[in-house]
């Protein structure tokens, strides 16, 4: 969608939904629509959800975008105690924990991403995969009972991600095992697939990395964003937009 660029980062892209969709809401008394401050957000929000739709964004942006000024309006006129307010925060701190620092925000992928990841894993041997930043499981966790040939292990600093990884693991009865540390210090040489989704800002130094730390023919995958220097080996188009891509390289 030529309004909302592929090539720009979720945040500004969903910072220009929502002032399209308050454009749009703005327009309306002209056009004899007489609302309310309270009918007035709703509207923002079912509009910005619908963009967000167009936009191709992740589908659990859809309910952020179409709440986002409601919950604005509500925490104005409620009168809430401060404590409500430091909950949130320690909610949301907990779940996004460092990316002030790793400049990683929480994406998730989808279950298209997951099974593109499965051409590119070994079939005839053993091998070791690990998923970097790896929000609530899902990569490791889809992939483990299609390999049983493989051992799979995510990374994650945030607690809550990390935690909910735990469990859903622990309830699907699945060997993954899920490390709370910064994948910046993990040795890439202990694994023969390393499968990122981070962020434009951390591909370069993960790519340094891999080309100090992995073995000659291990696998490197990311999932929408390349790196510099080196054309990937394989590129899969999971849908339109640069955003939905896999990109593979053969260490």
């Amino acid at each position: 969608m030529l309004l909302f660029p592929q090539r720009l980062p979720l945040s500004l892209q969903s910072l220009l939904i929502q002032l399209v969709a308050c454009g749009g809401v703005a327009v309306m008394p002209g056009l004899g629509a007489s609302l309310t401050l309270w009918q007035a957000a709703l509207v923002q929000g079912v509009i910005a959800a619908g963009l967000s739709r167009l936009a191709q964004q992740p589908v659990w942006w859809q309910p952020l975008h179409m709440l986002f000024l409601p919950g604005v309006w509500a925490a104005l006129h409620l009168s809430l105690s401060p404590a409500w307010y430091l909950l949130v925060f320690g909610v949301l701190a907990s779940v996004y924990w460092s990316t002030f620092r790793t400049r990683v925000p929480l994406y998730l992928s989808d279950r298209r991403a997951w099974k593109a990841v499965e051409p590119f894993l070994p079939t005839e041997r053993q091998f070791r995969f690990i998923d970097l930043g790896s929000g609530l499981g899902g990569v490791p966790l889809y992939l483990a009972p299609r390999f049983p040939g493989g051992q799979f292990f995510g990374t994650e600093v945030a607690p809550v991600p990390w935690l909910i990884s735990q469990l859903r693991a622990w309830i699907k009865r699945l060997p993954v095992v899920f490390l709370r540390r910064d994948y910046t210090r993990l040795n890439l040489a202990e694994f023969d697939v390393v499968f990122a989704f981070l962020s434009p800002a951390a591909m370069p130094a993960l790519w340094r990395k891999a080309q100090a730390e992995m073995r000659q023919g291990s696998r490197f995958i990311s999932l929408s964003f390349t790196v510099d220097g080196r054309p990937p080996d394989r590129e899969i188009a999971l849908a339109e937009g640069a955003r939905h891509r896999l990109y593979f390289w053969q260490m």
